[in-house]
């Protein structure tokens, strides 16, 4: 009867979601009065989970799933969820999980309620709060199905503590040649920089900025910050960035703590895009630009002169308080 959770991991280490949504099927778990179990992909330190509420965590070791493949992963988190009969099914709001999660769903016959931002208001009914129309509103949805599976919203509920023992499962779902019918020929990562994804803060250009030799000040400044950068979508549409970096309703979203954004007008693509951001700077010259009504601060002025004041005055801030 324990909440099954799906925490996601790369190249061995856990990523910031896995602990946000092990937090959430806590908060769940003592609604329901019952405990919480992880499935883990190839992952290492498994113990780390149990600092986040985990009591047991089913470790799967399979190269062939070292790469993320929906349908593979998702039937391995349906044989967990039937051998510890969870009732609830926990993951993230990523790329990965917003793949798998409807065949998760499908295979359990359960409810699936995606972009939840808080725990449930209530278990009879179980009802949820998640963003709907590009997170411009909020739906209270409940759940009839026996079964249910949640999408947590990234940087909604944040990663609590709630320190317990984690215990070790080897487990080995039945997999099959038909699970790996579709396989990834290639995966191009940015390697040594934070993730759009897991990124706290997010440094972002648009076409303000005049072309690509300019986004030296906006790595730099996300150099400073330990951001991620990001780009409008005419940005990679002329190829000055890379399409990984496009945020936006067509692009990545971002649900970060803090989003930057200069030198971006704010089409409406692009907000609806990045409104799930808790704090939104934005730099440009024009004081009628869309994004200054949907921003918490804005400066009205030029990114050239703005960004490298900036940089200094963080950097003096961190020299001062090392």
């Amino acid at each position: 009867m324990s909440v099954l959770v799906y925490t996601e991991s790369e190249n061995g280490k856990f990523k910031k979601s896995a602990f946000e949504v092990a937090s959430y099927a806590y908060a769940v778990a003592q609604q329901l009065g019952t405990t919480v179990t992880a499935v883990s992909f190839n992952a290492d330190s498994n113990d780390t989970l149990g600092t986040y509420g985990v009591n047991k965590v089913l470790t799967i070791s399979n190269d062939k799933l070292k790469t993320f493949n929906a349908k593979a992963f998702a039937h391995a988190i349906t044989e967990a969820a039937e051998k510890e009969g969870s009732q609830v099914v926990v993951v993230s709001s990523s790329t990965d999980s917003k793949y798998l999660a409807p065949i998760v769903a499908a295979k359990l016959k359960a409810g699936y309620a995606p972009n939840v931002v808080t725990a449930p208001e209530s278990t009879s009914p179980f009802k949820v709060k998640r963003t709907v129309f590009s997170n411009k509103g909020f739906a209270h949805t409940t759940i009839g199905t026996d079964i249910k599976v949640i999408g947590v919203s990234n940087n909604s509920f944040g990663a609590k503590e709630n320190s317990t023992t984690a215990t070790a499962e080897d487990f080995s779902p039945s997999l099959t040649d038909a699970d790996f019918a579709t396989k990834s020929v290639e995966v191009d990562k940015v390697v040594g920089k934070a993730t759009i994804a897991d990124a706290d803060i997010v440094v972002s250009g648009g076409r303000g900025l005049k072309g690509p030799e300019n986004w030296g000040m906006i790595e730099e400044l996300a150099e400073v910050l330990g951001a991620a950068t990001a780009c409008s979508k005419p940005v990679s549409d002329l190829g000055w960035r890379p399409h990984s970096e496009h945020v936006g309703q067509t692009g990545k979203p971002v649900a970060s703590n803090l989003y930057i954004a200069i030198g971006i007008s704010g089409a409406i693509q692009h907000l609806a895009g990045v409104s799930a951001s808790k704090v939104k700077v934005v730099i440009n010259t024009d004081p009628e630009a869309p994004f200054f009504k949907a921003a918490d601060y804005g400066i009205v002025g030029d990114a050239f002169e703005v960004v490298p004041k900036l940089i200094e005055k963080l950097k003096e801030f961190k020299a001062q308080n090392a």
